[in-house]
């Protein structure tokens, strides 16, 4: 005995084909009637069997469906999860960049505010050291000057003297 619906179908159908043509009819035929109804009660007593395998094979299917389905969107949300994070990433790079040029920036404009102000204090305290020693200068020539007055000291040495020439702050000047 056939084991499926489909062998069993193929036995209907080559009974159906192999009947004899009924009398003074070409479309209709002669067939054993206890045979294809035996038939036909095989293949209703098989579609169980087999509509229960269809259903468990779809069910198989759409699980595998749907568990792709779900694979696929975790690959999904996993690769937004990444792409957000390398564009998280790149922001805090960026900004860390930004920040650093700015820090860069600031650092070498107080380097150039102090060089400057160094600079002016350099040139104030030359300033004042220069006006402090002209002052001392102008002051040890008037105290020389008080001194030889008071003394009675002449300005030019006499010659033929060992002793060692009197400086004089006038003939610098001049």
């Amino acid at each position: 005995m056939a084991s499926g619906v489909e062998e069993l179908l193929d036995m209907l159908f080559e009974m159906i084909d192999e009947a004899k043509n009924a009398p003074l009819s070409s479309e209709k035929c002669i067939i054993e009637r206890d045979r294809a109804l035996d038939l036909i009660d095989d293949i209703r007593s098989q579609f169980p069997i087999e509509l229960s395998e269809a259903r468990k094979m779809m069910a198989n299917r759409a699980e595998m469906v749907a568990s792709a389905k779900r694979e696929a969107e975790a690959i999904r949300k996993a690769a937004e999860d990444r792409a957000r994070q390398m564009v998280a990433e790149d922001t805090i790079t960026s900004q860390a960049r930004q920040r650093a040029n700015e820090m860069m920036r600031q650092a070498e404009e107080r380097s150039r505010e102090l060089k400057r102000s160094a600079n002016e204090y350099c040139e104030d305290a030359l300033r004042r050291t220069e006006e402090a020693v002209a002052e001392a200068y102008d002051e040890i020539k008037k105290s020389r000057a008080r001194f030889r007055a008071a003394a009675g000291v002449s300005s030019v040495p006499a010659s033929g003297t060992g002793s060692r020439p009197i400086y004089d702050a006038a003939a610098d000047e001049d």
